[in-house]
């Protein structure tokens, strides 16, 4: 096992699994924690026991992310599974999404921390619409990194030319995605080929294992040097004896780095002033930085609330009521042009309305359907909302916290969609209006 000591001067990295429904996804999770002897000796006892009632010879590694009984039962996933482990060369946070189709909007959440995602093909059947699904999400949620982990080799007898055929297709695919680095792997993950340990089934493969790839591939999910950005959660007016004046603004840093004496502008309002105290855990600093949660003091009496921004004057971003953004539909019913809607942008939510669906992607090759008048569930496809009060909102390309948000029925406060701020695909020419006039026309 890992001393605190080693584990503190190691990186993280946040990555996660996708695929389609029995490509493999937990059993390779349960591989590299088995293999890596990141799994308790209960938990392991525990699967074996599972494992043997349904008269398995071996333990089904895939039991170790497949928590729920639901999951057990169907013998799918059907929820996100976060796992942490850690070698000695680095701590890991991984995201096991669901590979069915209804389960897409899991993937997204599950990948939208993610630095890297595995992307699992079954060598028998190759590249399909899941896995075209699924790097399409991987480019939208800009990871940076993918890996194509061919698995169930040992089905196809290990052969180079399938592995090589699956390779070139999903690469040619997720560079058309604009997906910076794809590194393919073929794996076995049942019997633990490349996984962890190198392979003597494919001596004609010389590339890395998936986790020596995952300790070695570059980690650059530094915010501290990104535009400054802190969404107020909530205002802290103690009212105490010792603190009669005390008004602290209370949130996470989303991106970059605030000191004390820094001018700073409040959003969506304008109001300007400069920083007199940052309190981390209650003790006072001069600086702080992403992901820290800290209590904010201003040196003007200004008007702030939660859902508002503080940013650097100086790098203070544009506030709209015009939002353009590529979007996943999530929610089984549609979205369509005229939806009133509620837009959560970092702390702040306000109505909204869809004024305009340019186009839906076609995930086969890439095309843009224009004018779809409507997005259903897993759709992936161009908006642009009208905002009933101006957000200030980044590209999602400079900023993956502050230039997402999510779209929510106000009648039941269903998740409807989840957004990226910008372009990612060309759209048509927008279309002509088609709302109606019931009081949400902004």
């Amino acid at each position: 096992m890992s001393t605190t000591a080693e584990l503190t001067a190691t990186t993280l990295l946040r990555f996660a699994t996708a695929g389609s429904v029995d490509d493999g996804k937990s059993t390779l999770v349960g591989r590299l924690l088995h293999d890596s002897k990141s799994v308790l000796t209960d938990q392991l006892e525990a699967v074996e026991r599972v494992s043997a009632s349904r008269g398995q010879e071996g333990p089904d590694l895939a039991l170790l992310t497949d928590g729920l009984r639901a999951e057990r039962e169907q013998g799918i996933t059907i929820d996100v599974a976060y796992r942490y482990f850690a070698t000695p060369r680095r701590r890991f946070i991984l995201a096991d999404t669901p590979g069915h189709v209804q389960y897409t909007r899991n993937m997204v959440t599950g990948a939208s921390t993610a630095e890297l995602t595995v992307i699992l093909v079954d060598a028998r059947n190759g590249v399909v619409e899941q896995t075209r699904r699924h790097a399409a999400l991987a480019a939208l949620l800009r990871v940076p990194h993918a890996v194509l982990a061919v698995n169930k080799m040992d089905l196809v007898d290990y052969e180079e030319s399938v592995f090589a055929a699956i390779a070139e297709e999903f690469t040619a695919y997720a560079t058309e995605l604009g997906v910076p680095e794809v590194t393919a792997i073929p794996i076995s993950a049942l019997a633990g080929d490349n996984v962890v340990e190198p392979s003597a089934n494919m001596d004609w493969y010389g590339g890395p294992t998936v986790l020596e790839h995952l300790e070695t591939v570059p980690v650059s999910h530094d915010l501290a040097h990104c535009h400054a950005r802190l969404p107020v959660q909530y205002v802290i007016r103690p009212q105490t004896a010792d603190h009669p004046d005390y008004r602290g603004y209370a949130g996470q840093i989303a991106a970059g780095t605030f000191r004390v004496g820094e001018p700073v502008t409040v959003l969506p309002s304008g109001r300007t002033t400069t920083i007199a105290g940052i309190d981390l855990l209650g003790t006072p600093v001069d600086v702080a930085w992403t992901t820290q949660s800290v209590t904010v003091l201003l040196a003007d009496d200004v008007d702030v609330s939660r859902g508002d921004l503080i940013v650097p004057t100086k790098d203070a971003p544009a506030t709209t009521q015009d939002v353009e953004a590529t979007v996943c539909h999530v929610a089984d019913q549609p979205l369509t042009v005229g939806h009133r809607v509620l837009i959560k942008h970092g702390t702040r939510t306000v109505k909204a309305i869809v004024k305009d669906i340019p186009s839906r992607l076609t995930l086969d090759d890439l095309s843009l359907h224009p004018h779809p008048g409507q997005l259903v569930a897993n759709d992936i496809g161009r908006v642009k909302i009208r905002t009933a009060e101006p957000l200030p909102v980044d590209s999602y390309a400079d900023s993956r916290r502050t230039g997402s948000f999510i779209l929510i029925d106000p009648a039941d406060g269903t998740t409807l969609t989840a957004g990226m701020v910008g372009e990612s695909f060309a759209s048509p020419e927008p279309v002509k209006d088609q709302s109606d006039d019931d009081g949400w026309d902004f």
